[in-house]
């Protein structure tokens, strides 16, 4: 009902009396609405007004799921490894993490899960690692959902420790230590970050010195800010780090030494027998933290600690016995890129699990949302929560967002693959952009929406047993380690100012970025005046219109961040421009990621085989797309892509598809495939007249 229009003047006194009447009428009619569903008991006798209430659900025709196909879909290649995880988890309930525990209890337990995986189970990661990093992933993924701690140090020893001796090292250190890596024998840490630098990592200030006499390197640890921080692994379990330090090799013709860099050298810390701390090695426990705490954070000092010339890990770089420096990459830099793109994997593992986290938390919510019941019509039982729009306003989007970065991530670590079977050089550029992007975009997305979830299910989502605290606490880090998130966006944002100008040199473009050729052209010519005013739904859920508007914003945005860094680097200087456009470039970045997953979802929409499943994953698709659109509506409004009319129409089918993707928000969270005692929430199980029961149980009725 719209409000009486109160801004006429009437003609005469009477008029303007029957006027205010009215109006004071709609008021307290309104009010004592509202009043209702906050307190009906004050308002027995009110009359009946004549409203009626009809839920969205109702006015449109659901779509029919099977969520047994469309759960065959999304579970990829790997899903067998990933239920032989749920299962082992399920028959071990004393390895189960419970609700309250003690830190250096969970340090414990996360020893004892990881050792029954490798040991009882059978998973061997590290193999995996070699020979099928896909199906590492995906046990990386399952993992995670039993817990995010023991995902983390599953990545510890593979991924970093595991992986930086696969990746910067040669045969003779695979030989060595790839079978004590995978059995869990020679337990390691990946010790790059420091206490004074963390994102630069060419700042680091740990030294390596090379002592022809002795053939051997000394490590040292030359200043408080040089102290390794943050090092999973060192408190407790770790014999051996990955030690992050600048070579200094002594010069042959004269005194002093020469600086060679950042490389990585194996630094044993602890006794293998005894487990006792090694001559020369500080070991310190970081403490307590906000979340992870089944992690062994710790800090290491390195007082003149001598090991072998053989331990330089000597992929890109190698010293000889005479204390000669060779490298097959021409200068500091190189090395240093190449040595640092040789670590991407985790990138890519922390993209993948940080879906696996906002599936839980959206599946948790969702389930909740949909058994909650509070209000309703006049006389009428009360409704479900998720048939409120707010609701499905908070929601539906974050569930489509949760598809989307599904077959982002699965296409991300599809290319992960091939780049490590072929070194394709076009590729190993491809991941890491895309890798750097996804990170900083989802792991950002997932914490957000944790708080949301948390808060969508009102008090009982504040209950620790129902997972938010615990899942918001640990994946809060993902926002910083393997890479600050404004750091990363930063680097996609360079990346693509580096691609613009090979486009207009005539260049060849990455795979990844290609869509900036024809959009550019598009974006320098003005926009369509009649294609800016449709309106009609089929125009609007046309993929090819949403992809456009996604790369003609994306295209629009670097063109013009590129004429404002050239404007402001006549007289700021070229760090003094970055700076100066820098959330501009963050906006950019964000843009090319959003427009990367919408077609990756796109494509995977397409690629579906059963008909009842690509139309349920075609809704969500466009609800996913038309949001993004309708929240940056003033970028599309401000360059007239999207004239007002248009902008309206996107608004109320957005409102639109999020009715409709609640009709068919069981079966999507459904085809998740997340056993309730992987999700572990007594609010979520799957059947709901048991929710309440488990709840109850659990406080002890």
């Amino acid at each position: 009902m719209d409000l009486p229009d109160v801004t006429s003047r009437p003609s005469d006194h009477t008029s303007e009396g029957h006027e205010n009447q009215r109006v004071m009428q709609f008021v307290n009619r309104r009010i004592q609405r509202l009043s209702l569903h906050l307190s009906p008991e004050l308002f027995p006798e009110l009359p009946d007004c004549g409203l009626e209430m009809h839920l969205c659900a109702g006015k449109v025709k659901a779509l029919k799921v099977r969520t047994e196909l469309l759960s065959a879909y999304m579970k990829g290649n790997h899903r067998d490894v990933q239920e032989k995880v749920f299962d082992y988890f399920n028959s071990r309930p004393d390895l189960q993490t419970p609700i309250e525990i003690f830190k250096d209890e969970h340090r414990e337990l996360c020893m004892r899960q990881l050792t029954g995986l490798v040991r009882e189970a059978g998973i061997r990661p590290f193999k995996y690692i070699l020979e099928n990093p896909a199906k590492y992933f995906a046990i990386s993924e399952a993992i995670g959902s039993i817990d995010m701690s023991l995902g983390i140090k599953l990545g510890v020893q593979y991924s970093l420790w595991g992986g930086s001796v696969l990746n910067l090292g040669t045969k003779k250190h695979r030989d060595k230590y790839f079978e004590g890596i995978d059995n869990l024998e020679y337990m390691g840490c990946f010790a790059m970050t420091e206490l004074h630098h963390g994102s630069n990592v060419q700042g680091l200030q740990t030294i390596a010195t090379f002592d022809p006499l002795k053939d051997e390197f000394i490590v040292d640890t030359p200043n408080d800010g040089a102290i390794k921080w943050w090092i999973g692994n060192a408190a407790v379990h770790g014999k051996f780090a990955t030690v992050f330090a600048r070579l200094l090799l002594p010069n042959q013709d004269s005194e002093g030494v020469s600086d060679m860099g950042v490389h990585a050298f194996i630094v044993q810390i602890r006794d293998l027998k005894t487990h006792d701390t090694l001559p020369g090695v500080e070991i310190h426990d970081c403490g307590h933290k906000i979340g992870l705490n089944g992690v062994d954070n710790g800090a290491l000092r390195f007082r003149s600690v001598r090991i072998p010339r053989d331990n330089l890990l000597n992929r890109f770089g190698d010293v000889s016995r005479d204390g000669k420096y060779t490298s097959t990459l021409p200068s500091i830099n190189k090395r240093f890129a190449a040595t640092l793109g040789e670590l991407v994997g985790g990138r890519v593992g922390l993209a993948y699990s940080s879906v696996s986290v906002l599936k839980l938390a959206v599946t948790i919510a969702t389930r909740y949302s949909l058994l909650r019941q509070q209000f309703g019509p006049p006389k009428q039982p009360e409704i479900s929560i998720l048939d409120y729009q707010s609701h499905q306003h908070k929601l539906m989007p974050m569930l489509a967002s949760t598809y989307a970065f599904h077959f982002a991530t699965l296409h991300l670590v599809e290319k992960y693959s091939d780049m490590k079977k072929s070194h394709d050089e076009e590729l190993v550029g491809d991941v890491h952009a895309l890798s750097a992007g996804l990170k900083s975009y989802i792991t950002a997305y997932t914490a957000k929406s944790l708080n949301t979830c948390r808060e969508s299910c009102g008090g009982h989502g504040y209950a620790a047993v129902n997972r938010f605290g615990t899942l918001r606490n640990d994946h809060d880090i993902f926002q910083t380690f393997e890479g600050d998130n404004t750091v990363l966006l930063q680097q996609v944002a360079g990346l693509l100012l580096k691609e613009y100008q090979e486009k207009f040199q005539g260049g060849t473009l990455l795979v990844t970025w290609n869509y900036l050729r024809q959009s550019m052209n598009s974006y320098l010519s003005q926009p369509n005046p009649v294609t800016s005013r449709w309106e009609g739904e089929d125009h609007l859920r046309d993929p090819n219109f949403q992809l456009d508007a996604f790369r003609y914003r994306t295209s629009r945005l670097l063109q013009s961040v590129a004429v404002r860094l050239q404007k402001h680097s006549k007289t700021l200087g070229g760090f003094g421009a970055w700076n100066r456009c820098l959330n501009h470039l963050l906006t950019l970045a964000e843009s090319h990621i959003e427009s990367f997953i919408l077609e990756m979802f796109i494509a995977a929409v397409k690629s579906c085989p059963d008909a009842t499943s690509r139309s349920a994953l075609k809704l969500v698709c466009d609800l996913y797309a038309l949001d993004r659109i309708w929240n940056d509506i003033g970028t599309y409004r401000n360059v007239d892509y999207v004239a007002p009319n248009k902008a309206k129409a996107i608004h109320k089918l957005t409102e639109y598809l999020c009715f409709q993707v609640r009709n068919i928000a069981k079966e999507l969270i459904d085809a998740f495939d997340l056993p309730d005692y992987v999700i572990r929430a007594p609010i979520a199980v799957q059947d709901a007249e048991q929710v309440y029961t488990q709840y109850t149980q659990f406080a002890g009725f």
